[in-house]
């Protein structure tokens, strides 16, 4: 977990290392102790709660996860650690703090680390390593997991938040690890007892996310797309058989393969073109691989 003041040094340390780190195939961070102060701003953006779990991909002497829990009686804690000396000395650290039933440190490659059951998931480590690390956290962390890094960022994922102060302090970074929406989705949706069926691709990367539709022989782009963890929203225009021109809002949550919600939607009112009518119905999708969005179209679209 390197401190800015270090980083040179390190990174000095880091170039000698090089033609070794190559031949071996391997990535580490040798430990150095992280900034008080840089360890509070992790802790502050990560916010845990009552009930949480947290844990440190290279925890050294456990710094991190003692500050995530003090004044949090409700907050567990899990460190992983390379180093057999500095795990043992965590966990003697935190019996003497009468934190034993609440924090674990295990001596265990941060790449062997199960991350499926945490909640909050710092990194303090060499910009290499945490990019290798990225894709083990998208796939294995549920959505909804913050992760919190200090100095370095993730590559193409952008960070969701950022605590930067300027000068020599480096800046904090949050991402939400969002939930796994690309590919084809279908559902339907009752609106004045007129059901529609829509078909539905949604593409991907990390947090950002795009779709397009089809309802009938019609197709429509969906628009302000937001995911977060695994909530999603976005919003609809498109003319639905029977109602006109309708305005839908969708908000749900992805459960896996099944996103639950609600619809608003503004139709036409009957017989007044200026006049919309609201109302709001349920929204279940289903992930399917028989996209009907693909289906031969025809030249009758009118």
């Amino acid at each position: 977990m390197p401190d800015r003041r270090t980083f040179l040094s390190l990174v000095a340390a880091g170039a000698a290392l090089q033609p070794l780190v190559a031949r071996a195939q391997e990535r580490f961070s040798p430990f150095v102790g992280s900034n008080p102060e840089n360890v509070r701003r992790m802790v502050e953006l990560a916010a845990p709660r009552s009930g949480e779990t947290v844990i440190d991909l290279g925890s050294g002497d456990g710094r991190i996860v003692f500050a995530a829990l003090q004044d949090r009686p409700g907050v567990r804690g899990l460190g992983v650690e390379i180093s057999a000396e500095l795990v043992q000395k965590s966990n003697a650290a935190a019996k003497a703090q009468g934190l034993g039933d609440r924090v674990q440190f295990m001596h265990q490659n941060a790449f062997d680390a199960d991350l499926g059951k945490v909640d909050v998931i710092f990194m303090w480590l060499f910009p290499e390593l945490m990019r290798l690390l990225r894709p083990k956290i998208l796939a294995q962390a549920r959505p909804g997991t913050r992760v919190v890094v200090a100095t370095w960022d993730l590559g193409s994922w952008t960070a969701d938040a950022v605590d930067d102060a300027g000068g020599m302090t480096p800046a904090i970074r949050k991402w939400i690890v969002p939930a796994h929406i690309e590919g084809g989705w279908e559902w339907e949706a009752t609106v004045q007892d007129r059901t529609h069926r829509f078909s539905a691709l949604f593409e991907q990367h990390m947090q950002k996310a795009e779709g397009v539709v089809r309802v009938g022989n019609r197709r429509e782009i969906f628009q302000h797309m937001i995911l977060r963890g695994e909530q999603i929203n976005f919003s609809l225009r498109m003319t639905l058989p029977g109602l006109g021109f309708t305005n839908m809002i969708y908000a749900g949550s992805v459960r896996g393969d099944s996103i639950e919600g609600t619809i608003d939607a503004q139709i036409p009112r009957p017989g007044d073109d200026e006049a919309m009518d609201e109302v709001r119905v349920p929204w279940r999708a289903r992930r399917t691989t028989t996209l009907g969005y693909f289906a031969p179209t025809g030249t009758n679209i009118s």
